[in-house]
């Protein structure tokens, strides 16, 4: 028989404790800005307020593709959130995400700015107001939506669940790295069938949903979370390795990663690039990273 000493049992009724963990001095049960903090504005039509986190690399790739095409309206500012900092929390960016989750954006390109949040809602926003990487017609319309829909629910099994049991929680537990594990390789598996079949997610032209799952499936398959790779024998995925390494030459692609990272916290022009010290970062193939 099992020792079951150890076996957690719940309350009736829950009460918040002291979790540990990295992000034990920012998360707690209760929604709402915690201190009076304006944000800063730049110049340009589009402010985003993020990390280079996935979910915030999705939006500036979104950015830098569109610029990358020619997209000169796309203009944008971006500004970094310092999440284990608490800069989530402040009330001026509480009041463009009441979530409190990056990224948010604020669009100022026409008589009245207006706030977008969550990442896929904000990759839909610019798709439909310049017309790129998002088709106007179905079946192709709603087979990408369909695709960046898969993603976004998925993304909290990888995050949330795979990469804080495996890397962030204060203790190690078998049953969630396994749990959360399974799955992660399972949603491999289904991108995997599906490029077996077409060149991008969602058929032979490059999407939204493309950006979408590329900045989390990439950055797990570039050995993220300490080396998970190795980890989830993540090689398996042939039809997903060829995907990630088409998307990492893409040159709006390469560019979106870098905002908002140690090496360049802010982007408030393209010239801002060329301040980057790294060069490295501009390679197609990623250094792989240590943790996100």
């Amino acid at each position: 028989m099992s020792d079951n000493s150890d076996v957690y049992t719940p309350p009736k009724v829950w009460a918040p404790a002291e979790s540990g963990g990295q992000f034990s001095g920012v998360n707690r049960p209760t929604a709402g800005a915690r201190e009076e903090k304006e944000l800063p504005v730049g110049e340009h039509p589009f402010q985003l307020y993020s990390l280079g986190t996935p979910n915030g690399v999705k939006v500036t790739t979104m950015f830098e593709e569109l610029l990358e095409a020619g997209y000169s309206d796309a203009e944008y500012d971006a500004w970094m959130i310092k999440i284990f900092d608490g800069d989530q929390f402040g009330s001026g960016f509480v009041d463009l995400n009441p979530n409190s989750k990056i990224p948010a954006l604020l669009d100022r390109s026409g008589d009245t700015p207006f706030r977008v949040f969550e990442s896929g809602a904000i990759l839909v926003h610019l798709a439909e107001k310049f017309d790129f990487l998002l088709p106007r017609t179905n079946p192709a319309r709603a087979e990408t939506l369909s695709w960046l829909m898969w993603q976004m629910g998925s993304a909290p099994f990888i995050g949330g669940g795979f990469g804080h049991f495996y890397v962030y929680a204060p203790e190690r537990y078998k049953y969630p790295i396994d749990r959360y594990a399974m799955e992660t390789k399972r949603l491999f598996d289904v991108a995997d069938q599906q490029l077996a079949k077409t060149e991008y997610l969602a058929g032979n032209d490059y999407t939204i949903a493309d950006i979408a799952a590329y900045t989390w499936l990439g950055n797990l398959y570039h050995g993220a979370y300490n080396r998970c790779d190795i980890f989830l024998s993540l090689d398996e995925y042939e039809n997903v390795g060829r995907w990630v390494k088409t998307i990492d030459k893409r040159p709006g692609a390469i560019r979106g990663r870098i905002v908002n990272t140690q090496a360049m916290a802010e982007r408030h022009s393209s010239a801002d690039f060329d301040k980057v010290e790294d060069r490295s970062l501009f390679e197609p193939v990623r250094t792989r990273p240590d943790s996100l």
